[in-house]
């Protein structure tokens, strides 16, 4: 948690930008696997998180913008349940720590919300991501689920993306924190990823990790020698020589800030010809869009130098062809570099992705349809506060490759006939997360390694 003035500071900045009306936030509720004493590893709303700072289920809150009044709203525990739990303080007690004075029961709360309807007063709420606080909202002020998101209040939207977008020197240090012991799940991946060893075992070191360091995971871990599957969250391969092993995986701190990384490595120590001709195109194309990163920058421009990297690397191996810009327009590249560069990142790995990639990554401006560059995450032009990640990939995906064969598309500038050889390769990507200073950026986290040099010499090391 931190100090009780930065969280007094955060809502009031908040109330005045949105002027009017009762700002309503929604915590979240405990998440039963099977059933409700059985549940999922907690994880507070993370904007709930940014302007109250209470990590503890069953929580609701109000701002009114015209009285300033704050309240926090939850039922205390009972005797039952200090008998499972411990000694818990109380709502009152966690709601001082973080300057709300007052404080009610969820029945005073559903009170208030319809005393505000009654009154014609405007009620903003963020959209729902989780289904109980759904049916909350239909309960409490006759939602609908189906339309909760959207009457969800843009005002509030943009207002909360506004500030959660800029990260302070105490969020900074949280995120390096973060940054630092992924960087170490990574380095105990490459120097367990050897023939015989299964993805299974990997992740559970690298989980092992981040548990013994405080922290948990920010997302479920991707281990796989299938690399070429974007989000692949199946362990049960052994690795093999001639392999490729890619981690993705970050930690989150106890206070819900993350980091993410990637890295890929040869099974057998060293890269193969081929492997270190692809990754050497990947990580040229990492460097360069990390040299172009400064305030005033758009992020969209950095991401097509990226892909020109791409694009000219394949060329040279044969395996594009034509003008490397008519290629890029085309959204030729995207066979090989079918997601985005970065996304923005704090409390969520993808910082505020629930409220609307438009908002967070485009500041509002409408998104591409293209294939690849509609998965671009981060487009808006950078600024000094913003925190994300750099993670070019390239990748062989035999279904897309067969697709796109088979309807002849874009081979001006893809030759499949090579590209067929490459079907079997998998996928390599490195990821690293930046601040934007008012100078240029920032590296969070100590360095990982990535040169091809650098990655084989940490193998060697297990």
């Amino acid at each position: 948690m931190f100090s009780k003035e930065t969280y007094i500071s955060r809502r009031d900045k908040l109330r005045k930008s949105i002027g009017s009306g009762l700002i309503l936030f929604l915590g979240n509720d405990e998440s039963p696997m099977n059933y409700a004493d059985n549940g999922y590893h907690f994880r507070q709303d993370s904007t709930f998180l940014y302007f109250f700072g209470l990590n503890h289920p069953y929580l609701a809150a109000t701002m009114d913008c015209d009285s300033g009044e704050e309240e926090v709203f939850g039922n205390d525990l009972t005797v039952e349940d200090f008998v499972w739990m411990g000694p818990q303080p109380t709502i009152g007690i966690q709601s001082a720590q973080v300057g709300v004075a007052k404080i009610g029961d969820l029945d005073s709360l559903v009170v208030l919300l319809k005393e505000t309807q009654n009154r014609g007063r405007k009620i903003h709420f963020l959209p729902p991501y989780r289904a109980e606080n759904k049916i909350k909202l239909f309960e409490w002020l006759g939602v609908l689920p189906s339309e909760a998101k959207a009457k969800a209040s843009l005002e509030l939207i943009m207002a909360v993306v506004n500030q959660r977008n800029y990260k302070s020197v105490d969020e900074i240090h949280e995120i390096r924190r973060a940054c630092n012991i992924s960087v170490d799940m990574h380095t105990l991946s490459m120097r367990m990823a050897k023939p015989g060893v299964s993805e299974a075992r990997i992740a559970a070191a690298v989980y092992e990790l981040a548990l013994t360091a405080g922290c948990q995971i920010a997302f479920p871990i991707i281990a796989t020698i299938n690399g070429q599957t974007l989000h692949n969250h199946y362990h049960g391969n052994i690795l093999k020589e001639g392999d490729m092993f890619l981690l993705d995986a970050g930690a989150e701190t106890a206070m819900g800030y993350a980091g993410d990384l990637s890295s890929t490595v040869p099974v057998n120590g060293k890269f193969t010809t081929r492997q270190k001709d692809i990754y050497s195109i990947c990580l040229e194309s990492h460097n360069t869009a990390i040299s172009m990163l400064k305030p005033g920058i758009p992020f969209k421009e950095v991401y097509f130098e990226s892909a020109r990297v791409i694009i000219r690397g394949l060329k040279n191996l044969g395996l594009m062809k034509g003008n490397v810009d008519d290629a890029l327009a085309n959204g030729a590249h995207a066979l090989f570099f079918p997601c985005g560069l970065g996304h923005m990142m704090g409390l969520d790995v993808h910082d505020m992705e629930d409220l609307g990639e438009v908002y967070v990554g485009y500041d509002g401006e409408a998104k591409s349809t293209q294939f690849g560059l509609k998965s671009l995450r981060l487009s808006r032009t950078l600024e000094t506060g913003f925190v994300f990640t750099i993670e070019p990939g390239i990748y062989f995906i035999p279904e897309l490759i067969d697709q796109w064969k088979a309807k002849n598309h874009n081979s001006e500038f893809i030759d499949y006939d090579k590209v067929e050889g490459y079907k079997n390769f998998g996928g390599i990507r490195n990821e690293e997360d930046f601040l934007i200073t008012d100078t240029g950026y920032e590296l969070l986290g100590k360095p990982k390694p990535k040169r091809i040099e650098d990655v084989e010499d940490e193998w060697a090391k297990g």
